[in-house]
């Protein structure tokens, strides 16, 4: 009987799981579709820039869905609002440009710097994001 109480909410957890997994893949294709730099490209030759910029922008991504999830009441509030957070994020990616218009070619070129900045933009606009979708 433990056994049956313990996993109660298995259900649940695959269905929350499978939807931010789904989420996530399509925010890494709008992201990948956004941006000019082929980034999985750059990471592959070894492009430390892209890198450190896409795994700014993945995580976050994945803190304000994960938040979502945390306070949510269903799988379709976490599909709305994380599609909220997809598009705030891919307009942190458009400010975080501003300052640096030549960013994408700086990042292509392996430039630390940029890619630095693009992450940590990302991940500040991130924290930020999942701290206001908290309700």
């Amino acid at each position: 009987m433990e056994l049956v109480e313990s996993t109660n909410g298995l259900v649940a957890f695959l269905g929350y799981l499978g939807t931010a997994s789904l989420i996530t893949l399509l925010y890494i294709v709008v992201y990948m579709w956004v941006t000019p730099h082929p980034e999985i490209s750059l990471i592959r030759e070894n492009n430390l820039a892209a890198a450190i910029a896409f795994a700014g922008s993945l995580i976050g991504f994945c803190l304000p869905l994960a938040n979502i999830i945390a306070g949510s009441v269903n799988l379709i509030d976490v599909a709305i609002w994380g599609g909220i957070a997809l598009l705030v994020q891919i307009l942190i990616y458009f400010f975080a440009r501003l300052p640096m218009p030549n960013i994408s070619k700086r990042i292509e070129n392996g430039e630390l710097a940029s890619g630095l900045w693009l992450g940590s933009a990302s991940l500040a606009g991130g924290v930020l994001n999942a701290a206001c979708m908290t309700y």
